[in-house]
């Protein structure tokens, strides 16, 4: 027997991001803006000077506050999510096709959680679009959640340090805490793959996203975000053809030998017989007792 009743709308159901401080800090995308000029006047206290570029050294662009710095698909349960990658790859498809790169100063990376990714991805082709756009493959598991997504370029943190700038960060995890992610990027936000992508041709979180036009294509006419955002159709249908779970049986039968040298010399783990206990992948010391 329940002894509460939920009800929810799908209709109240909005795309969303989480910051800038904490993960269930949740924003509407389209109150994004608002929510970030709001942050930098109350708690960052930059009313004084909202509109502040500093230029930067060696550079032909200047900095400011809410630009973002780092876009980052980092390792988290959502990219184990086939439908999230192969949609933020079609995000960068679509974006490359029409001209679109990211701005020059997001530092940006993919850090999936599985090689199965870098499977599928690469099959579909959407690696080379993701590339294209500075989406490189820097490894697997955890990075930018806890700061292993490596510093910024020296003359960004030197302008955003001199000039005490509030940056921002984009990315796919589960932690944006101040100092955690990078220290020099004091607003993170937690964001879906696609937007991850789509925050890093914007390059701030000062613009709407919903309304303005993220970048210019070849002929100069406004790309807006519904323009390069996939259709669930379209997401499917390249998960369909690229991903089998013959992949997950390859990446994993062999996940317990490592990458060490003469790991093809030593054997695999033998599987246990049915109705036997396995043995213990640890064993325990005679002398040590359970704590109380």
């Amino acid at each position: 027997m329940f002894t509460d009743t939920l009800e929810l709308s799908l209709a109240d159901v909005v795309p969303s991001l989480a910051g800038p401080r904490r993960p269930q800090d949740r924003v509407s995308l389209k109150d994004a803006t608002s929510a970030f000029v709001n942050e930098l006047t109350t708690f960052y206290k930059k009313g004084d000077a909202p509109d502040l570029r500093v230029a930067v050294e060696g550079a032909d662009y200047a900095l400011g506050h809410g630009d973002v710095v780092l876009a980052a698909i980092t390792s988290c349960t959502n990219t184990s999510n086939p439908a999230v990658l192969v949609a933020a790859g079609l995000v960068a498809r679509k974006a490359r096709a029409l001209g679109l790169t990211r701005k020059p100063w997001v530092k940006t990376s993919l850090a999936p959680g599985s090689q199965v990714v870098t499977d599928y991805l690469a099959k579909s082709g959407l690696q080379e679009d993701l590339d294209a756009l500075g989406f490189n493959l820097v490894g697997y598991g955890c990075t930018t959640c806890i700061g292993n997504s490596g510093p910024l370029p020296d003359p960004i943190s030197k302008a955003i340090n001199a000039n005490d700038l509030v940056a921002c960060s984009v990315l796919s995890g589960n932690r944006n805490f101040e100092g955690r992610v990078s220290p020099d990027i004091k607003a993170n936000y937690l964001a879906s793959p696609p937007l991850v992508v789509a925050y890093a041709l914007l390059g701030t979180m000062r613009t709407d996203i919903m309304t303005a036009p993220i970048g210019e294509d070849q002929n100069g006419n406004p790309v807006h975000l519904k323009d390069i955002w996939p259709s669930t159709q379209e997401i499917q249908a390249l998960i369909g053809e690229c991903l089998t779970s013959q992949m997950f049986r390859e990446r994993y039968a062999n996940v317990f030998l490592g990458t060490l040298p003469g790991r093809a010399s030593r054997p695999a783990p033998a599987r246990p017989t049915a109705g036997r206990r396995p043995r213990p992948m640890c064993r325990t010391r005679p002398t040590s007792r359970p704590s109380a």
